[in-house]
């Protein structure tokens, strides 16, 4: 069983860490993605997400921010999370190896104009870095949610954010912050312009 001093102390280092994204360049990266996102929609465009794990659920979690609404009625926003479709997931990884199980979708439903975001923990998920290199060659803006170190993915992608800790746990902590606070910067001005 946990101790309570070990529970308080998991607590104030998510706490801690979470104040580093006060950092200038991580107001302007949110600031950047964010106005990213909301020309695309301007522009009748949308969010493709891909994650593996735990952030393949975060790349739910997005989308369905977009589609329904994060705080919000207002009109609904195109998104795709790539990790729902499981039979596409199963029969690319058959048929071409799980590191195309994305890259097969970037190229089936990414459009001139999109964006795609791509969440990394490591930076190195090989069908992650796939999915950005076939986005890429479409033309597609990405942008990259990684920890600090930014691993492959970082160099790869238009907009990385790299999260202020090695950590898995803090970084993906710091990662569904960022996405409530897109979230909320989208609604606010994507639909109301």
């Amino acid at each position: 069983m946990e101790t309570r001093e070990t529970i308080e102390s998991l607590i104030k280092e998510s706490i801690e860490t979470k104040k580093l994204m006060l950092d200038p360049k991580h107001i302007e990266f949110i600031q950047t993605a964010a106005n990213k996102i909301i020309a695309a929609y301007r522009q009748n465009k949308k969010t493709i997400v891909a994650g593996n794990g735990g952030s393949a659920s975060d790349a739910l979690h997005f989308a369905a921010e977009m589609v329904v609404r994060f705080e919000k009625n207002r009109r609904a926003l195109p998104s795709i999370a790539l990790s729902e479709n499981v039979s596409t997931i199963t029969a690319a990884g058959n048929d071409f190896g799980y590191d195309q199980s994305f890259s097969r979708q970037i190229e089936a439903f990414a459009q001139t104009g999109d964006i795609f975001i791509a969440i990394s923990t490591s930076g190195n998920s090989p069908n992650i870095i796939k999915a950005v290199e076939a986005a890429k060659k479409m033309g597609i803006f990405t942008i990259g949610m990684t920890n600090s170190d930014g691993g492959l993915l970082k160099p790869l992608c238009d907009l990385c954010y790299c999260a202020p800790s090695k950590i898995t746990a803090r970084a993906q902590e710091c990662h569904i912050l960022l996405i409530h606070i897109i979230a909320r910067l989208v609604e606010e001005k994507a639909v109301n312009s």
